[in-house]
C-alpha cells in the first residue's frame, strides 16, 4: 500500500514529487548574484499607477467648485472653515485644504494634532482648529505648530496656560460647548461656571465658542431648534457678563444649506466639501460636485462554464454566457465586504454586476454575453479600465449608492478607500 501524504493515499512518495537536494541557502544565492539591471532611479521613476492597476482619482476643481459655491451663500464677514480630517475624508488633506483655501475659506478644521502638523508642514499658514480637546502631553506640540485646541476641561485648560506662560506664548483656544449632543463640550448652562474656573489665566484667550448639531441633517428640527437656542443662551450669558465669545460657529454642512439663521460667524464645512449632500433635502438647494472616483484595470477576464462558482463561498454561480473579470480592487482597498453582488462597476461606459464576494485584494465582475439590445456586445480585454465609483459615458455609480447598499454614510465609505490606491490629482 502507498505510504499516505497527510492522509492521502492517491500518490506514493516514491518517484514523484522529488525535491532538488541541490538548492542553495537564501545567503549563498545572493553572494552569487548578477549585478541588478536597474537603478534606484528608475525603479522609482515606474509611477504608482502602473505599480497595480487600481488607483483614486481627486477632481480639485470639484473641491474649488463646491467651496465657492458655499461661500457665496454666506452673508458678507461669515467666515468659512474647510474641514480636512481624516485626511480630507479621504481625499488628501494637504491639496484639498490648498484648493479651498484658494476658493474662499479662511479656517481648517482637524481631528488630531499630527492631521494639523502635516498641514502647517506642508506651508499652510492660515489658523487651524482642533475639533477637540487633545492630551496634556500634546500641548508644546500645538503651541509650537500653532494649532488651537478645542477646550472643554478645566485642567487641560490650566495646564495649556501655564505652558504657554512658561514660553512667552499666548494660548488660544475655541470654547466646545454641548448643547445636548453629549459628546464632548462644557455643558450649556456650566458655561460661565468654566469661564470663572479658567479666564483668569492670562495667558488663556479665547478666540471662538462652537457646538455641533447631531440632527441637523434630520427631517424632524424639533432637536436641532433646541440646541441651537441652548447655544445662543450660552453665548449670551457670556455677553451679558462682559465676556467677548470670539467667533461663534455651530453649523456642519447641513445646517448650514438648510439654517442660514445659524450661520452667525463662521460655518464649517464638512461631507459637502467632497460633492456629498447632506441629506436629500439640500439637493435642490445646492449644486455639489463629487470630487473622488475610483479606477482599476482588468487583471484577468475568463469564460466560466454554467453553474460554476466564482470566489469564495462560491455564492455566485455562472449562468453561463458571461465572462468573469478580475480587477486588483478588495476590501483592504476599502471596497467593502459587505457590498459583495451589491454594487456595478462601468466598463466601456456600460454597468457591469459585481459578481462573488469581494476579497482582499481583487474582486470579479461579470460581463453579460447573452444581451444585446441596440448595443455591441462588451468584449472586455485585460488591461481595460473599469470605473469602481464615478461616471463613465451615461453610467454612473456613486458612495451614495455604495452607502446605501451598505446601510452606511457616504463619509464611511470615501474615507474607507485606502492608501493602497494612490491618488491622483486632475
Amino acid at each position: 500500500m502507498a505510504e499516505t501524504i497527510n492522509g492521502f493515499t492517491g500518490f506514493s512518495n516514491k518517484g514523484n514529487f522529488q525535491y532538488s537536494r541541490d538548492v542553495r541557502s537564501r545567503h549563498e544565492w545572493e553572494d552569487h548574484r548578477e549585478p541588478l539591471a536597474f537603478d534606484d532611479t528608475q525603479l522609482d521613476a515606474v509611477p504608482e499607477k502602473q505599480r497595480r492597476w487600481s488607483w483614486v482619482e481627486i477632481d480639485l476643481n470639484a473641491i474649488r467648485h463646491n467651496t465657492s459655491e458655499v461661500k457665496r451663500r454666506l452673508r458678507p464677514g461669515c467666515r468659512l472653515m474647510a474641514v480636512v480630517k481624516a485626511d480630507a475624508y479621504g481625499h488628501g488633506a494637504v491639496q484639498c485644504a490648498k484648493a479651498s483655501l484658494n476658493s474662499g475659506a479662511e479656517y481648517l478644521g482637524v481631528a488630531t494634532v499630527d492631521e494639523g502638523i502635516e498641514l502647517r508642514k506642508a506651508g499652510i499658514v492660515q489658523p487651524i482648529l482642533l475639533l477637540s480637546e487633545p492630551p496634556i502631553t500634546a500641548i508644546p506640540l500645538i503651541l509650537h505648530y500653532r494649532i488651537m485646541p478645542s477646550v472643554y476641561t478645566a485642567e487641560f485648560a490650566i495646564a495649556y496656560a501655564e505652558t504657554a506662560d512658561a514660553h512667552g506664548l499666548r494660548a488660544p483656544y475655541h470654547l466646545a460647548i454641548n448643547s445636548g449632543m453629549n459628546r464632548i463640550g462644557v455643558r450649556w448652562d456650566e458655561v460661565m461656571e468654566f469661564m470663572l474656573q479658567t479666564s483668569f489665566h492670562r495667558a488663556l484667550e479665547l478666540e471662538g465658542i462652537f457646538t455641533h448639531f447631531a440632527t441637523a441633517d434630520c427631517p424632524d428640527s424639533i432637536d436641532f431648534h433646541m440646541q441651537a437656542r441652548r447655544f445662543v443662551e450660552a453665548a449670551s450669558a457670556m455677553h451679558d457678563a462682559g465676556i467677548d465669545p470670539g467667533i461663534v460657529h455651530c453649523d456642519n454642512s447641513a445646517a448650514l444649506l438648510r439654517y442660514s439663521e445659524t450661520n452667525f460667524d463662521m460655518v464649517r464645512l464638512g461631507i459637502a466639501l467632497y460633492g456629498f449632500h447632506p441629506c436629500p433635502e439640500t439637493r435642490r438647494m445646492i449644486d455639489l460636485r463629487p470630487a473622488m472616483s475610483v479606477h482599476a484595470r482588468i487583471t484577468d477576464v475568463r469564460s466560466v462554464p454554467m453553474s460554476e462558482g466564482v470566489s469564495y463561498g462560491l455564492n455566485y454561480r455562472s449562468p453561463g454566457s458571461v465572462k468573469i473579470c478580475t480587477v486588483p480592487v478588495g476590501y483592504a482597498d476599502g471596497l467593502r465586504r459587505a457590498l459583495s453582488g451589491r454594487t456595478d462597476f462601468i466598463l466601456d461606459g456600460r454597468k457591469c454586476r459585481q459578481v462573488g464576494n469581494i476579497c482582499m485584494d481583487q474582486c470579479m465582475f461579470e460581463v453579460d454575453l447573452r444581451t444585446y439590445g441596440t448595443k455591441p456586445r462588451l468584449n472586455p480585454q485585460i488591461g481595460d479600465e473599469v470605473v469602481i465609483v464615478g461616471r463613465q459615458g451615461d453610467a454612473e455609480v456613486t458612495i451614495d449608492d455604495m452607502a446605501a447598499a451598505a446601510g452606511t454614510i457616504q463619509h464611511e465609505i470615501a474615507i474607507g478607500f485606502s492608501h493602497r490606491l494612490p491618488r491622483l490629482y486632475t
